[in-house]
């Protein structure tokens, strides 16, 4: 082990993985505001730890003075989708974004492991400013649906447990578990439409009932509380009724209430 300051040299990859993540989970809020549905569904994100580059830096040759360049993930951002097709939108954005510099890609979706491995992986160059100035780090992007994550955790956790020497039939066991995972990934495709639909309407449903719930609390705070209690009375029938129409219009009704009384206290 050579005598490096592992806290200087691993900051400006954590400072990477932090900016990242944010970066990213912005791209999913103003998608979701845009376009009404983000292909992201969320963003972790990992500085390797100094055994593990020690070990990769060993097994890859790669010597002490070179393993910024050589070991491309001590930085790691994994962005999860809810569909195949969503990991190649993300990366189509990810491609045009000027704040990053691809170095490659490998598409372990299209060509997977023999493992049974599937997951889209970007290299890229990310540039951080620290206290001393611009430095350049690289990362790793792994962009996977939720079933591939699914799979590719136990994996890891079997690795670790075998020291990277599976057994012949769990080796055999994961690559079935491996092929159900990407049916189940065809699956959930086929009937994408319907899934995107039942979840936006889950989602304007949950959206009417925190702004009834919501306007019926401002409305106690301008002190119309017989007409607060009462709009919470109709919102009880309506829940217990499932009538989801009925709330949007008791939703209407409320605002025009809180129009009023705004304009009372005025």
């Amino acid at each position: 082990m050579d005598g490096r300051d592992w806290s200087l040299f691993l900051q400006p990859y954590e400072q990477a993985v932090e900016e990242l993540k944010v970066k990213f989970k912005t791209m999913r809020t103003e998608l979701k505001v845009r376009e009404a549905y983000a292909p992201i569904e969320f963003v972790t994100g990992r500085v390797k730890k100094i055994s593990s580059i020690l070990e990769k830096a060993k097994r890859l040759s790669v010597p002490p003075e070179k393993i910024n360049t050589g070991i491309e993930d001590i930085a790691g951002i994994r962005i999860m989708c809810q569909f195949v097709d969503d990991i190649h939108r993300v990366a189509e954005l990810i491609r045009a974004r000027k704040d990053l510099t691809l170095v490659y890609e490998k598409d372990y979706i299209t060509n997977f492991k023999e493992s049974g491995y599937r997951s889209f992986h970007m290299i890229v160059e990310y540039p951080v400013q620290t206290a001393l100035g611009l430095t350049k780090v690289l990362a790793e992007i792994q962009i996977r649906t939720l079933a591939m994550n699914f799979w590719a955790t136990i994996e890891h956790s079997l690795n670790y447990k075998f020291k990277e020497s599976l057994p012949e039939d769990v080796k055999l066991r994961l690559k079935k578990a491996s092929e159900a995972a990407f049916l189940l990934d065809t699956e959930m495709s086929s009937i994408r439409q319907e899934i995107l639909e039942a979840q936006t309407d889950f989602e304007k449903k949950s959206n009417v009932v925190s702004s009834v719930l919501s306007d019926i609390q401002d409305l106690y705070f301008f002190h119309r509380v017989r007409e607060a209690a009462q709009f919470q009375l109709r919102f009880n029938e309506l829940w217990e009724q499932e009538d989801a129409y009925g709330i949007r219009l008791l939703a209407d009704d409320i605002k025009t209430a809180l129009k009023r009384a705004k304009k009372g206290q005025g």
